[in-house]
């Protein structure tokens, strides 16, 4: 007996699966339709629901700080001229701000400098009283003064080399002994003129307190070659008596 051959096993005959009906917007590529929830389209993965165009912003969307989409010829002329202003606006501001920044940058160079006195090479009233010159307010001796006659002379001192003027410390009346002090009358304001080297003028009004002993005025002005102090508003001027200043010191950025 022979083996039996092998058969081939029949195929089996499926039926076609009937065409699923799906409602919804057809795809805008192909056309076929899809479900309300997809995105992209089923049979060609085309979009769905592509991007829409933005609308046109509108000039003043374009504009610095409002700016958020730029779109090409949008309010362009307009932000050239915004940037324009900003630009001006930051230049006019510097120019003006830039002596402040200056002076704040010197003055803090003039307190952790520190400061030393100076002594000028020539004092020289417009008028004195015998016995008290105007040299006695740069001696060192608070017991001695340069009398003035009168309300509104002049002291004026000159110095041999520019300097950057930090301080002024004045003794005001005859002496800086309380007991001593009242003697004769004292300038309970004046007014300072200085003189840069470039030719300059510094104005500054000095009110002194009516006690003894010594005060210290702040200036910070540079470059300087003469200063002059005129006295004004005089307590206890009577017949007698005259003005008395003791001592003037002056001191540079050391």
């Amino acid at each position: 007996m022979q083996p039996a051959k092998p058969i081939a096993p029949r195929p089996v005959v499926r039926s076609a699966a009937a065409p699923e009906e799906v409602a919804g917007e057809p795809c805008p590529v192909c056309g076929t339709p899809n479900p309300p929830d997809r995105r992209f389209c089923r049979r060609c993965a085309g979009p769905l629901t592509p991007a829409t165009a933005h609308e046109r912003l509108p000039w003043w969307r374009t504009i610095w700080p409002f700016r958020r989409r730029v779109r090409a010829g949008s309010g362009r002329w307009i932000r050239v001229l915004v940037t324009l202003a900003v630009i001006l606006a930051l230049c006019v501001g510097g120019f003006f701000l830039l002596p402040a920044g200056r002076a704040l940058i010197e003055d803090t160079r003039d307190k952790l400098s520190g400061a030393k006195a100076i002594t000028p090479v020539a004092v020289h009233a417009d008028a004195e009283v015998p016995g008290h010159p105007a040299r006695d307010t740069t001696d060192g001796l608070s017991n001695r003064y340069w009398g003035a006659p009168r309300a509104g002379a002049s002291i004026t001192y000159t110095f041999g080399k520019p300097f950057r003027l930090v301080d002024l410390i004045i003794t005001n009346g005859a002496s800086k002994e309380p007991e001593e002090y009242a003697r004769e009358a004292r300038a309970l304001r004046m007014d300072m003129e200085v003189t840069s080297a470039d030719g300059s003028m510094h104005h500054k009004e000095i009110d002194l307190s009516d006690k003894a002993g010594d005060q210290t005025i702040a200036t910070g002005i540079d470059n300087v070659v003469k200063v002059r102090l005129l006295l004004g508003s005089v307590a206890g001027l009577s017949r007698g008596r005259h003005v008395a200043l003791a001592e003037v010191e002056f001191f540079q950025r050391s």
